[in-house]
């Protein structure tokens, strides 16, 4: 009897050591604080709409277990976002703790935005676990002002029962195109997006081109470098993807980026150049009419022989007026952590719901075998794509200018004379950064 008391006290012990030791794993593991310190705050946090925040969100329970913080998730469609992150910096009263935005927004509003670098070098953090591009999305000025939890490289997309041998530069696309037009008269070989929609889209392609050439956005004294001849040529061979080649689908003009997507996945294009986390939709029977079979992806095509593509990302950081600010930095090490990345793109049910989403921001996922078994190798061939990738300048004025590009743009492709455009464009920008005195 004593035996056997003896064996199930032991038992007992040994069951309440290993469930008292999940929670401290798991802070170990998010490099959580120990002890709860702020059990009781709750906070609210803005999101985009989209199924790889939903999925973590679905998962916030455990943050909650392990820190007695409570969340309150707002979620907002893409188009409305940049209104609404604007308005939380103007009130400046901290109804958002936390706040998720596009990466050339971040210089107007970083004045609101909390530099997160010591909290980093305490907690034993390095932004060098991310592709540098993305890195370099979320700081501004020397200072990181938050994670790229949701990142994207371009990839080319195209029908795979209708081409069998993807292209590998820009002159491909066309001569592909062209045939297309005889073979599938009833399918556009392209689906661009020239629109200038409020969100400078129609720029994400024509950087391939421009950066590709040699060219660059700006010069080294913050003057419009877009006039060059290369840029001014690459500007010309973009535009005449819709005007001259005649490749692209015939509502370019008034495509954003939403447009164009849609147009593939109900079969009206054969090819899209367009962000990777695209590519569940292309395949699912709920919003395409394709099917996994029908769907190819390779990297970005070359333009005069090379490669050098448009990274982007929106990342999450801690608002200066957060009366919350510690509790809201152990929320991003939680969200931010690569295992809890890795799960949410590789397990496709959470909480009862299905959420599919390819999207890892970590090297380390990236190049995961488990992640690349889960989403058919997307994430190598986004890896490769990241290794020649920038961003948009990251500038507060960038938004200003960005508009005088994307209206430029948008014009030439209705018709309008690139040099003319693009000329008119380069003089107000100067303007622009001259009376921000980035132009001296």
């Amino acid at each position: 009897m004593t035996m056997r008391r003896a064996f199930w006290k032991a038992a007992l012990l040994t069951a309440m050591i290993i469930a008292l030791s999940v929670p401290a794993q798991a802070e170990s593991q998010y490099g959580l604080l120990e002890g709860k310190p702020f059990a009781g705050t709750k906070l609210n946090i803005l999101s985009v709409v989209t199924p790889q925040f939903e999925g973590l969100m679905l998962r916030d329970s455990e943050f909650t277990d392990l820190t007695g913080i409570e969340l309150e998730w707002t979620f907002i469609p893409f188009g409305s976002l940049q209104e609404k992150v604007a308005s939380e910096g103007i009130a400046a009263n901290g109804t958002f703790d936390v706040v998720n935005y596009l990466d050339s927004w971040g210089p107007p509003n970083s004045h609101w935005l909390l530099p997160i670098d010591d909290l980093m070098a305490r907690d034993g953090i390095s932004m060098d676990r991310y592709p540098a591009a993305f890195a370099r999305s979320a700081q501004f000025e020397g200072k990181t002002l938050g994670f790229p939890l949701r990142a994207h490289p371009q990839l080319l997309f195209y029908r795979k029962d209708l081409i069998p041998s993807p292209p590998k530069s820009w002159e491909e696309v066309i001569e592909i195109g062209k045939q297309l037009k005889q073979s599938h008269p009833d399918v556009a070989p392209l689906a661009l997006y020239y629109n200038n929609d409020g969100n400078r889209q129609n720029l994400f392609i024509w950087l391939n081109f421009l950066w590709a050439a040699g060219a660059d956005i700006f010069n080294e004294d913050w003057t419009a470098a877009w006039t060059s001849e290369a840029a001014l040529k690459a500007t010309e061979d973009y535009i005449a993807l819709h005007t001259v080649h005649q490749v692209t689908n015939s509502s370019a003009t008034a495509f954003n980026e939403q447009d164009a997507r849609q147009s593939f996945m109900q079969g009206k294009s054969a090819i899209i150049p367009v962000w990777w986390w695209a590519y569940s939709g292309f395949h699912n029977p709920k919003s395409s009419t394709l099917t996994k079979d029908q769907v190819g992806f390779v990297g970005m095509p070359t333009y005069q022989g090379r490669i050098k593509s448009y990274a982007i990302s929106m990342p999450f950081s801690i608002s200066k007026y957060s009366k919350h600010q510690d509790a809201a930095w152990e929320f991003l090490k939680w969200l931010s952590n690569p295992g809890m990345e890795k799960k949410n793109a590789t397990e496709r049910e959470v909480a009862g719901k299905s959420i599919v989403n390819n999207v890892v921001t970590h090297i380390a996922n990236l190049q995961d075998a488990d992640v690349n078994a889960a989403n058919d190798g997307i994430q190598a061939a986004a890896w490769e794509s990241l290794r020649a990738s920038d961003i948009m300048p990251q500038i507060p004025e960038w938004p200003e200018v960005g508009d005088l590009l994307s209206a430029a743009i948008a014009k030439a492709a209705a018709g309008g004379n690139v040099r003319e455009l693009m000329t008119a464009a380069a003089k107000q920008s100067n303007r622009v950064l001259k009376r921000a005195g980035r132009i001296k």
